[in-house]
Formats: structure tokens, sequence, C-alpha cells
């Protein structure tokens, strides 16, 4: 199956797991506008949600307030912190749920993630709800077996245009 325009998307960006790849892959920043409209690729854009965490500083409010602007839904949740210090901050949970909620209204649900907690999801989705499921992420950072188990898999390392540099800059 291609891509046509009549199908109907949705776009789940794991902004953590986008944010960190281009970080430690190209010590760049990710720029979520440009993969929003890879991601559409001219189809039906139903819902584009980004899902992040909160730190104590609040200091990611004007990053999320930008997704915003792009066209994201963005949901937020704080850092959990354990006695003892360890830190834990993920959407996996919530993004599965929001998928499976979602699957009924859509033909594509593009998730921008390179976890590999992702695979039961996947087939779940393309087998149970007969979604076709894509994937983007850094090829780098991102586990095989979601890239096979994924209808589609768009490597967001193959065209820098997905990184900006760190004054702002896009890269060419």
């Amino acid at each position: 199956m291609s891509k046509f325009p009549d199908q109907r998307i949705g776009v789940l960006i794991d902004i953590q797991n986008i944010y960190y790849s281009a970080k430690v892959v190209y010590k760049k920043k990710a720029d979520f506008s440009e993969i929003l409209k890879q991601a559409i690729a001219g189809r039906k854009l139903v819902r584009a949600i980004a899902y992040g965490i909160s730190t104590e500083e609040k200091s990611e409010e004007k990053f999320f307030e930008s997704l915003e602007r792009a066209g994201f839904e963005v949901k937020s949740k704080e850092l959990q912190i354990f006695k003892g210090g360890m830190k834990k901050g993920d959407w996996d949970v919530g993004i599965t749920i929001d998928a499976i909620k979602l699957a009924n209204n859509l033909d594509v649900i593009v998730l921008v993630s390179g976890d590999g907690d992702y695979v039961p999801l996947v087939r779940y989705l393309q087998f149970n709800k007969g979604i076709r499921v894509e994937i983007m992420a850094f090829g780098e950072s991102c586990s095989h077996k979601l890239v096979e188990e994924a209808d589609d898999f768009s490597d967001l390392s193959v065209n820098k245009k997905f990184l900006i540099n760190t004054n702002s800059k896009k890269i060419k």
C-alpha cells in the first residue's frame, strides 16, 4: 500500500526519543515542523500529537508552544523523580493508548520514534485494526525490529533538513 491523498493520518511524536536522538547522533536539534510536513506527505491530517516531559524548571514551555504553532497538539506530563533520585519520563503507554483509540478513525498512523517498545503496538494496529503504520526516526538510533515491522520507514538521517543547528539555522 502506498501513500494516497485521501488517506486519513494521525502523527504521534515521541519528543524525547527524537530530540535526544538528534542531540546524541548529530549534536543538533530536530526540526519538528519539517518532520510533520514529511509525515503528512500531502494526505489528510486528522491529528498530530507531540508527547513531552515537563521538568521542574519548566524550561521546555517555549518549545511546547512552538510545537503548537507548528500544528501539534502537545501532551505533557511531569518528570517522575523517585526516592533515591532516579528519574523517569516516557510516554510509551500514553502513545499506545492514543494510537489504539485513534485507529478507528484513521487509515495510517505515523509513529515518530525509534523505540523498539512500540513493536507490539505496530503489530496490533496492523493485524487487529487494519491500519498502515509508518515509522519515522533517525536510523542510527532506531530499533531494527521496529523498522522490520513497519509498513514504511523514513530514515530522518538521510536528509539533513530534519536537523537544526543550535543557532537555529537549518542544516543543508
